[in-house]
């Protein structure tokens, strides 16, 4: 058997898309004999539900007429001998069955596992084994009828390869019985992920839908290239005993318009906490005021009287209308940029801008691209469901049309850049949903760029930080973005 083991986000993993699945997969299959892999699968679905539910007196087996569900049916033959009851619904026809999935269905009947028509009144576990990466349909009619059953119920529910109607590439959840971004359920739920992990079970919708994320990978070895990376937790990165303010570099923040002055605040907290030697607000307000009390290390300046280059600049908190009438500068003459909020929507509006935002890295200066979704629709001039179908691919071209590295936040934050295999990000929750984290996050990566980290590496490892911070947050205390700032620690690359 392989090894099953819980994903946390503690250490960076490869992820692999279908095309690559299912590489592993018939290059396996044709080294080892007919029906190996299904009967693995089966075994590590029941041991992981036999952990999870030690005494259940009725285990749900929902079983679809692929192989997901032969891996169902599989368990439920392990199970029966183990002394479980499974009940096992069934959508196949043994006439049309896949060969192994036959087989598993042969095993289980020789087992004396039960098969009704119906799901049982009550269970302890269900078991989704509906729908795997080759679905090519949302679930409808009766599958989507027993889903719903699962996900309304008390029970735990445990999904084998992916919760039945996730894109494996993707994470868009394809269903209907319940909408995106809203709690799943009130069980807890997990999924085991077979061969190898899959993008779409970390970002967009797949969080929610998978829960806790469990591997095995069916004790196979493969040369396969992943097709992103899961970020890991950073390497903690000690500053020299000789070290001064300026080792750490100066940032600007350029933001604030009138009414928003909170934003740069915010984001020069951050900056501040996270490590920068010294760091400047540039309001966009002239009525601002040019000095905040609770933080008299941060330096005031307007922005005509500050010189960008050498310099890291953060732009676009807060920004407003005003922040247009700055970009020109910031964007050719700062060293290292992070670009967020409305100085992102500035650029989207203006095609030159977008030329001196590309014309950066041609230059050799490091840009970073800090959109949600709307902002990322924005610069591509598309709409939100088309980021959200796509959210690698999306993070991908935006990186490559601008020569930038590109925060794609939300849930799954995917980091992208030219020439390099995207990372998502496993950290962070929902009580990042409040104004200013995302202010925060654009200082923290300002600070780490003004302390001369690769830029792709210094973003990765300070969204994986950022995220670290709300979920560490204490159960039942609201998250406010001022208190997030004061949190951060400096983030480190890599080893």
């Amino acid at each position: 058997m392989g090894c099953m083991k819980l994903i946390t986000a503690e250490r960076t993993l490869p992820l692999f898309d279908v095309a690559g699945i299912r590489h592993i997969e018939t290059t396996a299959a044709a080294a080892l004999p007919s029906h190996t892999l299904m009967q693995r699968a089966g075994l590590s679905v029941a041991r992981l539900a036999m952990a999870l539910a030690p005494h259940a007196r009725t285990i749900w087996i929902a079983c679809g007429p692929g192989n997901n569900g032969g891996d169902g049916l599989e368990a439920a033959a392990q199970l029966q001998a183990r002394g479980f009851r499974p009940v096992v619904t069934w959508l196949g026809d043994a006439g049309r069955a896949p060969p192994d999935t036959l087989r598993s269905l042969q095993n289980a009947r020789a087992a004396g596992v039960r098969f009704d028509e119906l799901p049982p009144e009550t269970f302890d576990l269900a078991i989704d084994a509906l729908l795997g990466i080759g679905a090519s349909r949302p679930p409808a009619g009766q599958m989507a009828a027993w889903l719903a059953r699962m996900d309304e119920g008390p029970a735990p529910v445990l999904c084998v390869d992916l919760p039945s109607g996730l894109d494996a590439d993707t994470g868009r959840w394809t269903g209907s019985f319940t909408g995106s971004g809203t709690a799943v359920g009130r069980a807890p739920r997990h999924c085991l992920t077979l061969l190898a992990l899959k993008p779409g079970l970390f970002t967009a919708d797949g969080r929610d839908l998978a829960g806790n994320v469990w591997l095995d990978d069916l004790a196979l070895r493969h040369s396969q290239a992943p097709t992103a990376w899961l970020s890991g937790r950073p390497a903690a990165q000690a500053r020299a005993h000789g070290s001064h303010k300026g080792s750490y570099g100066d940032v600007i923040v350029v933001a604030g318009a009138s009414g928003m002055a909170g934003a740069a605040l915010l984001a020069g907290s951050a900056a501040l906490h996270g490590g920068a030697g010294r760091v400047f607000i540039a309001p966009l307000d002239p009525a601002a005021a040019m000095l905040d009390v609770g933080l008299p290390e941060l330096m005031f300046r307007t922005p005509d009287a500050l010189t960008f280059d050498g310099k890291t600049v953060v732009c676009g908190c807060g920004g407003g209308e005003s922040v247009r009438a700055v970009l020109p500068r910031v964007l050719s003459t700062a060293s290292s940029l992070v670009l967020d909020a409305d100085a992102l929507n500035g650029v989207a509006a203006d095609t030159a801008l977008q030329q001196l935002l590309a014309q950066r890295g041609a230059r050799g200066r490091d840009t970073v691209l800090t959109p949600h979704p709307l902002e990322a629709a924005r610069l591509l001039g598309c709409n939100t469901a088309h980021v959200q179908a796509d959210r690698l691919g999306v993070a991908q071209t935006l990186a490559d049309r601008f020569c930038a590295v590109v925060v794609l936040k939300g849930s799954g934050s995917v980091i992208a850049a030219p020439g390099r295999i995207p990372n998502v990000n496993p950290t962070g929750d929902a009580k990042l949903a409040t104004a200013g984290t995302g202010d925060v996050l654009a200082g923290m990566i300002g600070a780490a760029l003004a302390a001369g980290r690769p830029a792709f590496e210094a973003t990765y490892a300070t969204v994986w930080q950022h995220g670290a911070i709300a979920q560490a947050w204490p159960a039942g205390l609201p998250l406010v973005a001022s208190a997030l700032a004061a949190a951060c620690r400096n983030p480190a690359p890599r080893d």
